[in-house]
């Protein structure tokens, strides 16, 4: 499967294929639901999902009914938006558009790679106010005030459904699994033998893994400037753009974070790697149960207090 346009594997230990087999599609079959409901470049027969969101109809966007996991999504990511003190920020669809874009035509034909105009982008960054999305919680419905104003919900969906998955999974009493979607890894109980999780980070320059930590139900989720990018006049630019510059964040090649809840270690994850190091630290330090490393540019690596707890000896 593909959902999230990445891909997903489901690691467990049962007495049978069948009962893995049952808990594994039914795992897929709840991603799929999300993938349907977030996505913001398809349409599904049937479906008012975040794409039909973004819709204009007469110059202006309509009030959608939607899924109540689609509102729960929206009202997490403006939590979220508090927390990051705006860093992470799904209104800024308009903005991340033009990047998607221009990415997309530099990656199909290198020749015509170029960078989205900066006037382009700053008229875009015009309509990326977070209180423009309206939520009615007791009507389930969705209005974007703002005509110029779109979604983009690339920094917290996966991370969002993954948790969703997992606690489900939890909740029915499974243990003894690993989902992986994408990177954004989730630890499931302990192997069937008592022992933890081992979890690699990706070393961004392809040789294999920084470091292994063991997890025991926690979830650890990466971003990384080495995962989606493209090249203009022989500079990569990847797909994190920090909010306030308009162009991708500088400074490191990867974030990792270790934590219990997958939606907050993905959203930590981008935050996180916009943030200077020194405010990203602060951030982290205040936050229970949440751990991070940074790898700079250079190849330096940072680390919170409790790292280390999670380091494979």
């Amino acid at each position: 499967m593909d959902w999230f346009d990445t891909v997903i594997t489901i690691t467990g230990y049962e007495y049978t294929q069948d009962a893995f087999d049952a808990v594994a599609n039914d795992a897929l079959a709840q991603l799929g639901d999300y993938h349907r409901l977030y996505s913001i470049y398809h349409r599904f027969e049937g479906v008012e999902n975040l794409c039909t969101v973004n819709d204009l109809a007469d110059g202006a966007h309509r009030t959608v009914t939607v899924d109540r996991r689609i509102l729960d999504l929206l009202r997490y990511a403006k939590e979220m938006y508090t927390l990051t003190d705006g860093t992470v920020n799904v209104a800024m669809g308009s903005v991340l558009s033009l990047w998607h874009d221009y990415r997309a035509i530099g990656q199909d034909d290198p020749a015509k790679a170029s960078l989205p105009p900066k006037s382009l982008l700053l008229a875009a960054a015009e309509h990326t106010d977070i209180d423009k999305l309206v939520i009615d919680e007791a009507a389930c419905t969705v209005t974007l005030t703002d005509p110029l104003m779109t979604l983009d919900v690339g920094a917290i969906a996966k991370g969002y459904a993954a948790e969703q998955v997992a606690r489900s999974l939890e909740e029915r009493g499974v243990s003894g699994y690993v989902l992986n979607v994408g990177g954004t890894v989730c630890t499931i109980g302990k192997k069937p033998d008592g022992s933890d999780w081992t979890v690699g980070i990706e070393d961004p320059d392809g040789d294999g893994y920084l470091e292994y930590l063991q997890l025991s139900g926690q979830r650890v989720v990466t971003s990384g400037s080495y995962q989606r990018y493209y090249y203009v006049d022989g500079q990569r630019y990847h797909h994190i753009i920090h909010p306030d510059t308009l162009m991708p964040a500088s400074g490191f090649t990867s974030v990792s974070v270790v934590c219990d809840d997958a939606a907050l270690g993905d959203v930590l994850s981008t935050a996180l790697f916009c943030l200077p190091l020194e405010q990203g630290l602060a951030l982290v330090e205040s936050l229970p149960e949440v751990q991070a490393m940074w790898l700079a540019q250079d190849g330096t690596e940072t680390v919170s207090s409790g790292w280390a707890t999670y380091v494979k000896k």
